[in-house]
């Protein structure tokens, strides 16, 4: 059972402590945990739909965007696994966190048994705290997926960017692992519907964070805040504030709209390889309207939304990374969906 204002709570009082420490607070974790944003992909007869997770993603972003980021990790790791390596073990609890990379960053020697792996992999969101780590990596030439309890591992901690701090999206490294080779498998192409999921676990925090923006704007048009050098008394008196709010607004709801819609589909049906390019450029439009509504909603702050206490630009932050993410890149998004159309 997911009680998502209670889980927000935790999480937005939490959300401080995240970006401080470069990794979510054991409070979190474990509200993630016990309310089941873990165990949203985990095989079996509850497995999430790609709707649910946007929905619940969105709302987890909307109190701290780091927290839904590590969920939505997990989601696609989870997904990863069932579909491309088995791990039947590392699903015995569905509650456990788990983190990857399909990035093939290292090298698995082919022993008896299993394979030895060396490498690195860098970006891991969650790494610290996940169980499992699903990774990337060439086997005789062969790209494939290995799975790995993280115990095994070393976090480098080389997490430092202006947005999306808490992820604590440090390096993992491994030295001569043996895996065993149960948990190691070729990859395989993924299936469309599969490839939407993994661009909603980076655009659900995305929306939740511009829609934790707009729930801090449009508090301080009920306080007694008014527009610096002017006459009004608060910032819902002047008509161009209440203009810009409207259209922050209008842009945090389409981009809400375009998210769960093209979820919605890929619930519905199995999608095909032509319908990607379309649904895409969709999702990477969601990304920037929530970008675009975050500016707004700084221009009508002014400054002292820039305030490192100020709730505001963290949410702007955490946006302006996470829309960036390659699943929701804008431009390769128009790109290919240009060149589906010409054929």
């Amino acid at each position: 059972m997911i009680e998502l204002s209670n889980l927000a709570a935790v999480l937005r009082a939490h959300a401080v402590k995240a970006e401080e420490n470069d990794r979510l607070s054991t409070e979190a974790v474990e509200a993630l945990r016990e309310n089941g944003l873990f165990a949203l992909r985990t095989p079996g007869d509850g497995r999430a739909g790609i709707a649910a997770v946007a929905r619940l993603l969105t709302e987890a972003g909307r109190a701290c965007p780091s927290s839904a980021w590590v969920a939505g990790t997990c989601a696609t790791a989870k997904t990863l696994v069932a579909n491309a390596v088995g791990g039947a073990e590392a699903f015995a609890d569905p509650d456990v966190l788990f983190c990857g990379s399909g990035i093939p960053g290292g090298r698995g020697e082919p022993v008896a048994g299993g394979v030895r792996l060396t490498g690195r992999w860098p970006n891991v969101s969650g790494c610290e705290d996940a169980v499992w780590a699903v990774l990337g990596v060439m086997v005789d030439g062969v790209f494939s997926f290995v799975l790995v309890p993280t115990a095994d591992l070393v976090v480098e901690p080389t997490w430092r960017m202006a947005g999306m701090r808490g992820t604590g999206s440090h390096t993992l490294v491994a030295d001569d692992v043996l895996v065993p080779q149960e948990r190691t498998a070729p990859a395989h192409p993924f299936a469309p519907n599969d490839r939407i999921l993994f661009a909603m676990t980076a655009l659900g925090p995305v929306v939740g964070a511009a829609q934790g923006a707009l729930d801090a704007v449009t508090a301080m048009f009920a306080s007694d805040r008014k527009p610096f050098m002017t006459s009004y008394t608060r910032m819902g008196e002047s008509p161009g504030a209440r203009h810009w709010l409207a259209e922050a607004a209008h842009l945090v709801q389409r981009a809400e709209t375009a998210m769960l819609t093209a979820a919605e589909e890929a619930d519905e049906r199995e999608l095909s390889a032509e319908d990607l390019p379309r649904l895409y450029r969709t999702l990477a439009g969601a990304g920037k309207d929530c970008r675009d509504a975050v500016d707004l909603m700084l221009d009508l702050h002014g400054t002292s939304g820039f305030d490192t206490a100020n709730v505001l630009q963290r949410f702007w932050r955490d946006v302006a990374v996470g829309s960036r993410h390659p699943h929701l890149n804008s431009y390769l998004a128009v790109e290919n969906l240009g060149t589906a159309l010409a054929g």
